[in-house]
């Protein structure tokens, strides 16, 4: 295994600020979306019309789905921030790289583990939910 540079008091709160950052933006366009669709009452005559907005409102509705789940994710980081358990793999309990941490805030695997999670997925044919590179894992 390489040796990584954890990450400092610095680094957790410049990390911190980050996750809090994208909570707020994301729970801002929750408040957008929902005052859209509320709005978003009228009756199409067309059936083609109808059909796409239902597909847009589909699509609107699993984006915002997707992002409920990376919220929880962030709180969820800033709780491990928080209580001082941030940073470490939860599957050999080595430090993260702050340099991962920087790119992959939620991140609760080292880059050695995830890549053996992967090679493992892939070989059971499963592939990871897509999520905004930023904040997959």
């Amino acid at each position: 295994m390489t040796k990584v540079q954890a990450a400092t008091a610095k680094d957790l709160k410049l990390i911190r600020k980050m996750l809090q950052s994208k909570i707020n933006e994301l729970m801002a366009e929750v408040g957008k979306t929902v005052v859209d669709m509320a709005g978003n009452e009228e009756k199409l005559p067309d059936m083609n019309d109808r059909a796409s907005q239902e597909a847009d409102l589909n699509l609107e509705i699993r984006m915002r789905e997707r992002e409920r789940k990376l919220i929880v994710k962030m709180k969820e980081a800033i709780e491990r921030i928080d209580d001082g358990t941030y940073g470490v793999c939860e599957e050999c309990g080595e430090s993260i790289g702050v340099k991962r941490l920087m790119a992959r805030p939620v991140t609760t695997l080292c880059i050695e583990c995830k890549t053996i999670e992967e090679k493992r997925q892939k070989m059971q044919g499963r592939t990871p939910e897509l999520l905004p590179a930023f904040f997959a894992d």
